[in-house]
């Protein structure tokens, strides 16, 4: 029934003259067949979503690809600017090398080191990181050398505080599930003491570490049996697991000392913390001058408000307390709401003592009699 209809209304339609087939066409797309067009409509729009599907899953793969990738390649970048700041403040004696570390995660104390022979690395060469102390090339070979890490239960270090009062070894810590990776300070005298938060340096004394080279910080005292020496647990400057791109010192840049090379990011880092320091003292003192200067508007505007006459009264008829000169500055609210109630009992006297006064002539001048020789 439904096809016999539809084909009725297809053979009426073509019969239909040209400029009714329009309209009538028109009118049944709004009316009965609305649902078929709805459904042709959604029918396309599915299509073009499954012809598409393949190239937007893509799209959005790549794009969560690169997000994933964008914080490494920025913490690469930082490191690979600060180990060009290291070579830039060594200027001669290093090697720069790649780390390739190995296939241990908790256990990792050895590396590979991308220079060798070929580029003068020598055995004992220390190996060394803009934070500070990595380890030291333990076998070389023509184009690629291995490094001991200072994890390695074997790895030692002269140490010293900052301030040279005390001098120690510096191995590593047993690593627990609590601590992870730390150093330990051992063979300080019982006579020093170090705060927690100092610096650890390198001290130069045995011939392999330079001098000013940082290794740590302190973070607490390690109770021992040994009544004549200290032992501090130490927070490395470098983490095993950060080492990417190192530089190995060679011997005549080992020659030369490190003072100056760790000693200056230290200051940089000191001037920056000066320079926020000085802002903010800088923008508070702008605070402070600009709010002083809002008080002090305040008080002369009300310091005005208060010696201010009202206008048309004579001097013989203000009162006391406006005749009174100068006022005393008004600092409150309270005292310029009592000056205005004062300035307001005045205007009020002031008028009350104008009736009076009319009143008094007009009186005066109904009770006297009228006298034709007044005006001689």
């Amino acid at each position: 029934m439904v096809l016999a209809g539809a084909a009725l209304l297809a053979l009426v339609a073509r019969g239909l003259p040209d400029n009714l087939r329009d309209p009538v066409a028109s009118s049944m797309r709004r009316t009965f067949l609305a649902p078929l067009v709805m459904l042709q409509e959604r029918a396309e729009a599915s299509r073009r979503s499954l012809l598409l599907d393949n190239a937007r899953t893509a799209i959005r793969d790549s794009v969560a690809l690169r997000a994933m990738t964008v914080g490494a390649l920025e913490t690469e970048n930082e490191r690979l600017r600060e180990l060009i700041g290291l070579g830039s403040r060594l200027r001669f004696g290093f090697v720069p090398a790649e780390a390739i570390h190995g296939r241990g995660i908790r256990d990792v104390t050895t590396m590979t080191l991308t220079a060798g022979s070929n580029a003068g690395v020598t055995r004992l060469s220390p190996v060394v990181s803009p934070e500070g102390v990595v380890g030291m090339v333990t076998t070389v070979d023509p184009t690629m050398s291995e490094a001991m890490i200072w994890t390695h239960p074997d790895f030692r270090v002269s140490a010293m505080s900052e301030d040279g009062s005390a001098f120690g070894i510096v191995q590593a810590h047993s690593a627990s599930a609590t601590t992870g990776y730390l150093m330990e300070l051992r063979g300080i005298p019982f006579r020093s003491q170090l705060a927690p938060g100092s610096q650890v340096m390198s001290s130069g004394l045995g011939g392999v570490w330079p001098r000013g080279i940082p290794i740590g910080t302190v973070l607490s005292e390690v109770s021992t049996s040994e009544g004549w020496a200290r032992s501090y647990l130490v927070r490395p400057a470098v983490s095993p697991a950060d080492v990417g791109a190192v530089m190995i010192l060679r011997s005549n840049r080992v020659s030369q000392g490190f003072e100056t090379v760790w000693s200056t990011a230290a200051a940089a880092e000191a001037a920056a913390q000066r320079i926020v320091v000085a802002g903010d003292s800088a923008a508070r003192s702008a605070a402070l001058a600009e709010a002083a200067a809002r008080r002090a508007a305040l008080d002369t505007m009300q310091r005005d408000q208060a010696i201010q006459v009202p206008g048309g009264l004579p001097p013989e008829l203000m009162p006391d307390t406006l005749r009174r000169a100068p006022v005393a500055p008004v600092l409150t609210d309270s005292a310029a709401a009592a000056a205005a109630r004062r300035r307001e009992a005045a205007r009020r006297d002031a008028a009350r003592r104008d009736s009076v006064r009319r009143d008094s002539i007009q009186r005066d001048t109904t009770s006297r009699p009228s006298s034709p020789t007044r005006g001689l």
